[in-house]
């Protein structure tokens, strides 16, 4: 038990001491990595993911997903637009993800969902802004305490011996780290997400409004599981959330349509 002890203390004191840091709306963070080493972990993933994955050739769908993306981009003032990677997969599901390295993919099967440059610009505004708030750094470094959490648990489980008891406390505490710890941090980093990419597609010159109407698409789609066991919020939560920021989103619209940021993304035909 003593040694057990030790080690939880010592791994809080790491993660107090080391990984502090706070998001772009001010939440508090647990980071354990550096952005260098996020960056390698992104590129090399995305490298697997285009070795596996096929790449579109249809010319009119990768310009139109370029401008949308492009014009989120420009709108972080953080870097050349050309050092994003930008890569359209044939692929029929209704996805799209940003990765640390400046990687953005997108599924043609979201364009199915994603009616317009406005809705198209609400899904890369928040897969970006899950890059912006280090999301990937903070669920790795999560998952790295939980793990570190539970060998401690081991630890302990093992200095008197493994009960039928100690397998079950073992066992709930898994199930409780998951449920109790993960996924909770999972859908406030989409909540999160949710909320910096309305800004950024804002202040693209993109409508936000169009998040609403791009969940209200998600939502006839149906499937999803309860908000207690799912890694996103609910639909109708993220609507609600949404709501009540449009009215600042739609000022920071205003004052990019002044700077003369109106983004013109024509959408291939439907084929």
């Amino acid at each position: 038990m003593l040694r057990s002890a030790i080690l939880v203390l010592a791994i809080g004191w790491i993660a107090s001491t080391i990984g502090c840091a706070t998001s772009p709306l001010g939440r508090s963070q647990l980071k354990l990595h550096s952005g260098r080493e996020m960056a390698r972990m992104g590129i090399q993933s995305f490298d697997a993911l285009k070795k596996n994955s096929r790449p579109s050739r249809d010319r009119a769908t990768i310009t139109y997903v370029e401008c949308v993306a492009h014009a989120v981009i420009g709108a972080m003032n953080a870097g050349r637009i050309d050092a994003w990677e930008v890569v359209v997969f044939d692929d029929p599901s209704a996805n799209a993800f940003a990765l640390p390295g400046r990687k953005i993919g997108v599924h043609t099967g979201l364009l199915e969902v994603a009616k317009d440059q406005h809705q198209l610009a609400a899904v890369l505004g928040h897969e970006v802004g899950h890059v912006i708030a280090g999301h990937s750094n903070e669920r790795v470094s999560q998952a790295q305490l939980a793990q570190a959490g539970l060998f401690a648990a081991n630890v302990f489980a093992g200095s008197s011996g493994m009960t039928p008891e100690k397998q079950q406390l073992l066992g709930l505490l898994g199930v409780g780290v998951q449920v109790g710890v993960l996924l909770p941090f999972s859908r406030v980093h989409e909540s999160e997400a949710d909320l910096i990419g309305l800004d950024l597609m804002a202040n693209a010159g993109f409508d936000p409004a169009a998040s609403v109407a791009l969940w209200q698409n998600m939502a006839r789609g149906g499937g999803s599981p309860p908000e207690l066991l799912s890694t996103h919020p609910s639909h109708q939560t993220r609507i609600r959330d949404l709501r009540r920021r449009i009215p600042q989103a739609s000022r920071l619209r205003d004052q990019a349509h002044a700077r003369g940021a109106t983004p013109r993304c024509r959408a291939p035909r439907v084929k």
